[in-house]
């Protein structure tokens, strides 16, 4: 695995900096420095394609889902009669989102430590058997009460009438990064950990169907699994699915020699009870993997929390698979391999994505929607296979002769950008002005740049 660079980058100082007050020695290295930086035009795309088109560009329209899933969502919703679906799937779409991580063992015990002695400063010798009480009483009105979701045939019918569009949704554009930047890929087997109502499936189908020979779904809850077989059978237990090669199964593969090209674990990491478990799973999953690992989660900073550990856990294992020693590295969405500036700065933000698309025509669903989700993506090979360029992580804001890009950059820091024409060049501004979250700029930073004869190297 290779490692980030090193210091050889020039420091910038911007004038929203300055306009801060910000002394010049906290200044963080930066990817873009006018006057220094330069589009990257190694692949000549400047000269074959416009800027709206450049390289960096990842942004999937909206998303639409194939019709044959659209038609049997709503024959398996019709045919159910369930009554107050709309408020049953409102209240699960606001439980998900607003789900915090479960408290660790160890977290629990030191809250209790720190309750029982602050009790005893106040306590005298009567109140000495009541403490034990009111340290239970104090811990369950303080500590977040997570719960495993238990998903039979009602609640597995309410998931896909509130997830299916949108899973769908954040899976497409997963796959669409790894399509976009290498077309040659063509996998061949792919895996599902936690398929739900198998959107994982049917949104590999849509980007390589023509490659895909088999899908192997796991999933604990039998109802689940039921369900996303029938939506592959149009909405009816018999009859031919609609994707061929899919399998279904309650346990992942025992066998160490079994890989996969894609292995994806979507929206279930969360759903595991303890980090013991998430580490178990993530390792089980990456010795799984033959090519990419694709984990989503919500867009929440529990969700992005979940996926940097699990990014940290395969990055830094010590144990080395003999069936496939091949190292990993970070494919998407971060430029680096070095720990997120997102959870590190002072006030820790989500690193998460946007994608817009056309949810299934309910009687709740009025208008196009937009599935705000957070990823990583986890490849085994050689950092040298990809470019590593500056990622957007917020909307580009487009003022007269000026845009404002928020980047996280290939040193390990996040740099808010005002790039114009006539400090970066014209390039570079069209550029940015044509890109949106979650693109990548293509910029070649300063470390990357010839030397210039006239001057010596820049120091750090």
């Amino acid at each position: 695995m290779a490692t980030a660079r090193g210091p050889g980058y020039l420091l910038t100082l911007g004038r929203w900096r300055r306009g801060l007050g910000i002394a010049p020695q906290s200044r963080a290295l930066a990817a873009l420095v006018p006057g220094v930086s330069q589009v990257d035009n190694k692949s000549d795309f400047l000269g074959k394609r416009p800027h709206r088109r450049h390289p960096g560009i990842l942004q999937l329209s909206r998303v639409r889902l194939p019709q044959v899933l659209v038609d049997a969502a709503q024959l398996l919703l019709l045919e159910s009669s369930m009554p107050n679906m709309e408020k049953k799937v409102q209240a699960l779409t606001n439980y998900l989102w607003s789900r915090h991580l479960p408290v660790e063992p160890e977290e629990l015990q030191r809250r209790a430590v720190h309750l029982e002695k602050k009790f005893l400063e106040n306590a005298d010798s009567c109140q000495m058997e009541k403490l034990c009480g009111e340290v239970l009483h104090a811990l369950r009105r303080t500590t977040y009460h997570w719960q495993e979701l238990s998903y039979n045939e009602g609640l597995s019918l309410v998931y896909m009438a509130a997830r299916l569009d949108g899973g769908f949704a954040a899976v497409s554009r997963a796959f669409h990064e790894i399509q976009a930047r290498l077309p040659e890929f063509q996998p061949q087997t792919l895996m599902d950990f936690g398929t739900g109502t198998g959107s994982v499936t049917w949104a590999a189908h849509s980007t390589w169907g023509q490659s895909l020979r088999e899908y192997m779904c796991v999933d604990s809850s039998a109802a689940m699994l039921e369900l996303a077989e029938k939506l592959l059978k149009g909405g009816s237990g018999s009859g031919m699915p609609y994707v061929p090669g899919v399998f279904f199964r309650q346990f992942l593969p025992v066998s160490p020699k079994v890989q996969f090209d894609v292995v994806v674990s979507a929206f279930s990491l969360s759903e595991l009870p303890s980090k013991a478990n998430r580490t178990d799973v993530v390792q089980t999953l990456w010795r799984k993997t033959g090519h990419f690992l694709v984990l989503v989660e919500n867009g929440t900073k529990a969700g992005h929390s979940l996926l940097m550990d699990a990014r940290d856990l395969v990055l830094n294992g010590k144990e080395k698979s003999p069936l496939d020693p091949r190292p990993g590295f970070v494919f998407a969405p971060c430029p680096h391999e070095l720990p997120c500036p997102q959870l590190t700065a002072s006030k820790p933000l989500a690193c998460s994505f946007s994608q817009a698309y056309h949810a299934i025509p309910f009687s709740w669903n009025k208008k196009p929607k937009e599935e705000k989700f957070s990823m990583v993506i986890l490849a085994r090979g050689s950092l040298e296979e990809a470019n590593r360029w500056p990622r957007i992580t917020q909307p580009v804001l487009k003022r007269p002769r000026h845009v404002h890009c928020h980047l996280c950059c290939p040193d390990g820091h996040m740099q808010h950008a005002v790039i114009t024409a006539r400090r970066h060049g014209r390039d570079l501004y069209r550029c940015a002005r044509v890109s949106s979250w979650g693109d990548r700029l293509p910029v070649i930073t300063p470390s990357e740049l010839p030397p210039s004869p006239a001057q010596d190297p820049p120091e750090s």
